[in-house]
């Protein structure tokens, strides 16, 4: 199995040339192994459908624009990227309408009602914060703790200009700091302050560089600062800011015209199953069916008293305005 996976690995970096697959495959854009442990997911996908879906290491961005660029002649079954792309995806018609396992049992606002996507988890906005990197300065307990010297490179954030999570970050903090969806001016002054304490901008996920020290504080997600303390045993901690914070979905949608469909299908009533959901949850994720989310699991999650600064957003709203947004980012701040 493990010679098939990197054969097949091999194959997908040059998808371009060579489009055809085993039929026992299904090609997801976005899918990490070290995000969400989604590594996790897709061997559990091997062993119990005998479907090998490869590792892709794209982010939400990257990923829409790759269904645009290839939408004459899909290569991808099945994406999975933040709400917001989803949408997006929906709207430039790469995606087509697919219901699967427990679709009814997804809260309405967390999926399509076609089905062009619908959500399969979701994460709370905040600070990953590896504690032995600090040199000795407080963990941060706010987004305006951020702009203080003592954290001068110390701060890291995906690019909000493509990858969601940076974007989602960048939603908090605008609302954190006086904005709105209609307004994104303070978020923009608070990304000017903060370039001027050196923050590190990867754009994709860059959890083993908060592992090693090397980004001593994300902005990033709960699930993945939680992988970190009880899976790896890193000495972290996740903090969500006084200021307050934003939860957000991420969706995954069947690529319309994809050349394995049928699997693609398969792959997507996996992760909705009781199973796959339960894999979610046990992942430090809220998995969007809540039953799936044991007594165990949500003991590791801090307590509901901090969750209470995560406050909705609208995720419609939230699509029609990132480009605008991701405009301004480039040109005002990077």
């Amino acid at each position: 199995m493990r010679f098939k996976q990197l054969v097949l690995g091999a194959a997908f970096a040059v998808v371009a040339a060579q489009p055809a697959f085993a039929d026992d495959v299904a090609i997801c854009y976005n899918c990490p192994p070290e995000w969400a442990d989604w590594g996790g997911q897709l061997k559990n996908i091997a062993r119990d459908l005998d479907i090998t879906v490869p590792q892709d290491n794209k982010n939400s961005g990257q990923t829409l624009s790759q269904l645009l660029a290839e939408k004459d002649n899909p290569v991808a079954d099945v994406a999975y990227y933040g709400v917001s792309f989803g949408i997006k995806a929906k709207q430039q018609d790469v995606v087509t309408n697919y219901k699967p396992a427990n679709f009814d049992k997804i809260p309405d606002g967390l999926k399509d009602p076609e089905g062009g996507w619908f959500a399969i988890h979701s994460g709370t906005i905040g600070l990953f914060v590896n504690t032995e990197a600090l040199d000795g300065a407080a963990v941060p307990q706010s987004w305006s703790d951020l702009l203080k010297p003592e954290y001068k490179g110390m701060v890291g954030y995906l690019d909000p200009s493509s990858a969601f999570v940076g974007y989602a970050g960048a939603v908090a903090i605008n609302r954190a700091m006086g904005g709105s969806l209609d307004d994104f001016t303070p978020g923009i002054e608070f990304f000017q302050k903060l370039k001027e304490n050196d923050p590190i901008v990867p754009k994709q996920t860059a959890y083993a560089r908060v592992l090693s020290g090397e980004i001593p504080i994300l902005i990033d997600y709960d699930f993945n600062a939680y992988r970190a303390k009880y899976k790896d045993e890193a000495d972290v901690s996740f903090v969500i800011p006084t200021e307050g914070t934003v939860a957000v979905p991420y969706v995954m949608s069947l690529v319309k015209n994809g050349p394995h469909a049928e699997n693609g299908k398969k792959v997507l009533d996996y992760v909705m199953s009781d199973e796959g959901q339960a894999h979610w949850a046990n992942a430090f994720l809220r998995p969007v069916i809540a039953s799936a989310m044991s007594e165990e699991a949500s003991k590791k999650f801090l307590p509901a008293a901090d969750y209470a600064r995560s406050k909705p957003v609208d995720y419609a709203k939230m699509a029609d305005v990132q480009s605008g947004f991701g405009d301004r980012y480039l040109s005002e701040v990077r």
